[in-house]
């Protein structure tokens, strides 16, 4: 007879935090639902970072964290320089301890990969940004470990070990298969039976139904909290965490489990951000997951919708998608992008049509929830899967291998980095980067652009997207024509008692008298008016 060894999820129950069961814990942080509170990831620009390919600093051809910190001011200057990108916070891809490129399968939970460096240059860093005002968040796989983890060695050798119930094992194969058709029931290499890892076999899944994997995720999760200093967590394939035979993805225990984690979270750091990845998920699908678990859930049927407009020049889809997310989802809490790691990038997918780049970022930039930018995304860097030609070099000048390593790199930079690169974006006012640049600095000065309450305006013409976002303190109007060709006259009433309109790129002003008046836009074009 078949046995999958898993305790029961009640144990979970049980655990007592400072005294405190766990089941209390869930219930003791509940999520503010006010956008105004002050808290520093709301509307925040963040940055994604793989650490490996962002800038090497000891000519060893792998990125690390002193490269990194060399690089801040491209992202957000201490200085006042406005030729930035006006970034608030980095979400970092995994930097623990791994023998894999890109880190997703962990060795060491507390050790950082010596790639990048040691404990010490990572807390380095933290203070830095600190000290910038910015804030960094870390991926958090922790659905499964390594195959190479000390734990599943000890694990899969020894059915008697106390570690044999942290992870899922099978005598028998029970033979079904993953969400998308892959295998997840996997043979035991150091022993007898099959173990369950939902995305390869290098990937054991850990038993959340097992208290004492909840002990040691909880206590990881403080080191990196208070010992480290990060400022919250990605949290990896969150969606996974606990299965239900072949139901193997957003089962009620997994929503309790995360809801019970966010809120214990909040108890220890209570200004941690957390956000998770519910992989190809709209609004739909994701409103099971709120309104008091994670802080966030990253958007991606509205990042599919950005990409689709962008390339199709339609607003009226767009505005529409949007206007659903606001009414349905809390308190703009989604996280907004464009792609990301595990996609083809945005420049390749438009084709390298710069016009169409710059009206995806306008949008992202704009548009209510939190945005996050992938690395080289502000330049228009290329990359088709596999996944190691989407996770390349950073291009960052004319210089071999474009700046990033006075070595050999880990893989080459793409074909056009002496062309695409920032060096030459910088000295370009129409480049995309200088659009990123100004897009970005007005959303980190505009409140109203972060977290302003979202009305949208009707144009009467497809590709003009046209929209107000207002504070107590603010409005903002912000239009864009998404069409390839220049717009129709724009005529737009943004509310009464309006009379001036002043750019926040370039501080024009438009004398307002009960309507503004933008005129004929020119293709692919857009603008952020302060109203007052």
């Amino acid at each position: 007879m078949m046995q999958i060894s898993r305790r029961s999820f009640l144990a979970h129950s049980l655990i007592l935090v400072n005294g405190v069961p766990l089941s209390a814990l869930a219930q003791a942080t509940p999520v503010t639902n006010t956008l105004d509170d002050g808290l520093w990831w709301r509307g925040a620009l963040f940055y994604e970072v793989f650490v490996r390919a962002f800038q090497d600093s000891d000519g060893d051809g792998i990125g690390d964290f002193a490269g990194l910190i060399a690089r801040l001011d491209h992202l957000n200057s201490d200085t006042g320089n406005d030729a930035s990108l006006g970034v608030q916070a980095l979400w970092l891809m995994p930097i623990m301890a791994s023998p894999s490129y890109h880190g997703y399968d962990v060795t060491d939970y507390e050790t950082v990969n010596p790639d990048f460096g040691t404990n010490d240059d990572f807390k380095a860093l933290v203070d830095t940004l600190h000290s910038r005002d910015m804030r960094v968040i870390i991926d958090y796989p922790i659905n499964h470990t390594s195959v190479e983890h000390p734990w599943f060695i000890e694990a899969a050798s020894d059915p008697a070990s106390p570690k044999r119930d942290w992870y899922i094992f099978a005598e028998e194969n029970p033979g079904y298969l993953g969400p998308w058709g892959q295998q997840v029931w996997h043979s035991n290499p150091h022993g007898s039976g099959y173990y369950y890892g939902i995305f390869d076999s290098g990937m054991p899944d850990l038993n959340f139904r097992n208290a004492e994997v909840n002990d040691e995720v909880r206590r990881i999760t403080e080191f990196w909290l208070t010992e480290m200093g990060v400022d919250g967590f990605r949290m990896d394939a969150i969606k996974h965490v606990i299965e239900s035979g072949q139901i193997q993805e957003g089962t009620p225990e997994t929503i309790e489990w995360i809801r019970t984690f966010a809120n214990w979270v909040r108890e220890i750091k209570p200004d941690a951000f957390t956000v998770g990845e519910v992989m190809g998920s709209g609004t739909d699908g994701l409103q099971p997951y709120y309104p008091d678990t994670l802080d966030a859930y990253f958007h991606f049927q509205l990042a599919q919708e950005i990409v689709n407009g962008a390339n199709f020049g339609n607003a009226v889809k767009i505005t529409n998608f949007v206007k659903g997310a606001v009414e349905r989802l809390p308190d703009q809490r989604w996280g907004t992008f464009l792609t990301n790691h595990d996609q083809e990038r945005i420049a390749s997918t438009l084709k390298g049509d710069m016009g169409k780049l710059g009206v995806a970022a306008m949008i992202m930039l704009s548009l209510p929830g939190i945005p996050f930018m992938y690395y080289g995304e502000e330049i228009g860097m290329q990359g088709t899967k596999p996944d190691p030609n989407i996770r390349t070099p950073m291009q960052w000048s004319t210089e071999a291998h474009g700046g990033f390593t006075t070595g050999i790199p880990f893989t080459p930079p793409q074909s056009d980095w002496e062309t695409v690169n920032v060096e030459l974006q910088s000295n370009d006012p129409s480049s995309l980067l200088n659009l990123y640049q100004t897009w970005g600095t007005a959303r980190a000065n505009h409140e109203a652009i972060r977290i302003g309450d979202y009305q949208a305006l009707d144009t009467d013409q497809r590709s003009v997207m046209a929209f107000t976002r207002s504070t107590a303190d603010e409005s903002v109007l912000v239009v864009i024509n998404m069409g390839k060709t220049e717009s129709e006259p724009v005529h737009l009433s943004p509310g009464e008692g309006i009379s001036m309109a002043t750019s926040a790129l370039d501080g024009t002003v438009i004398e307002v008298n009960g309507e503004v008046d933008l005129g004929i836009m020119p293709a692919q074009s857009g603008g952020i008016w302060v109203l007052s």
